[in-house]
């Protein structure tokens, strides 16, 4: 039984991102606390096996296909949310895609969509979550950003440091115009955790995971699992003081160092690999 703190009972949830990784893993553990849940992702299948858990667990869900980009969309979709649900009283913004790229050969285009994807949508998801909450004087917005929100990284993360460095800027904002109202926003900033795109990676990098584990003192790569417990706690009641805040989950990461990669060692690996292949 979920103590009553914890409870998120006759609550409504909004879940971007909800077929995999750390949204499927929200969305889970928001209906294992109580949680009506809202369901996002452009892989409507995916958010479809969610759904399922979701159901599993005697709560209500709602599926939707939606561009997290693209405001007007969002906007239609929270039109659906107050039909069916009436309220609004989490959302988990999880959702977006990034690209790599150096600094020199960033393309304009990649860039614009990046901001689009990640700052604009993910303003437009909390403008419309936070118009609602501020109308019934309560809620909770948990935004996900990165640990390249508040230290650099390198390795060609120029547009999606960027953009990570805006939501945390977000938050600050959000957080302060709309405490005195009941509303709170707080990020969630993770290290690498595991996903298909980071999983691809590693196994065309067989280095890659013990050279990321070598900057955690935790010793592993983060699991979805690991935003559950912050997704309730950040959800409920018990975290009703907490607002505006910014919560390294990486292990230890942030702690230790920045865990980036500066250019001439980024080079450095670059000619050790070469000189490998030989």
């Amino acid at each position: 039984m979920t103590p009553s703190r914890f409870s998120l009972l006759e609550r409504i949830a909004v879940v971007t991102g909800a077929a995999q990784g750390m949204g499927q893993a929200t969305a889970i553990a928001l209906a294992e606390a109580g949680a009506d849940v809202v369901l996002i992702d452009r892989n409507l299948s995916g958010a479809e096996h969610t759904a399922e858990a979701v159901r599993e667990l005697g709560r209500r869900s709602l599926v939707r296909k939606t561009d997290v980009s693209d405001p007007l969309a969002i906007a239609e979709l929270f039109r659906e949310v107050d039909a069916t649900f009436g309220r609004v009283d989490f959302l988990g913004n999880i959702a977006g895609d990034g690209v790599l790229a150096r600094p020199t050969e960033l393309r304009m285009e990649d860039l614009h969509r990046v901001l689009q994807n990640l700052v604009v949508g993910r303003f437009a998801m909390c403008q419309e979550a936070g118009r609602r909450m501020l109308e019934q004087g309560r809620g909770s917005i948990m935004n996900i950003g990165s640990l390249a929100s508040v230290t650099a990284l390198g390795r060609g993360h120029i547009a999606y440091s960027m953009a990570m460095g805006a939501v945390v800027q977000m938050t600050r904002e959000l957080s302060t115009e709309w405490a005195h109202r009941g509303v709170r926003v707080n990020a969630v900033l993770p290290a690498q955790v595991i996903n298909p795109s980071l999983a691809e990676r590693m196994v065309q990098d067989t280095t890659l995971e013990a050279r990321f584990v070598k900057g955690i003192p935790a010793g592993r790569i983060g699991q979805p699992s690991d935003i559950m417990g912050l997704a309730v706690l950040l959800a409920s009641d018990a975290s009703s003081w907490i607002t505006g805040a910014l919560i390294p989950m990486d292990g230890g990461n942030l702690a230790m160092n920045a865990g980036g990669t500066p250019g001439h060692q980024l080079q450095q690996v670059q000619d050790f690999r070469a000189e490998t292949k030989k």
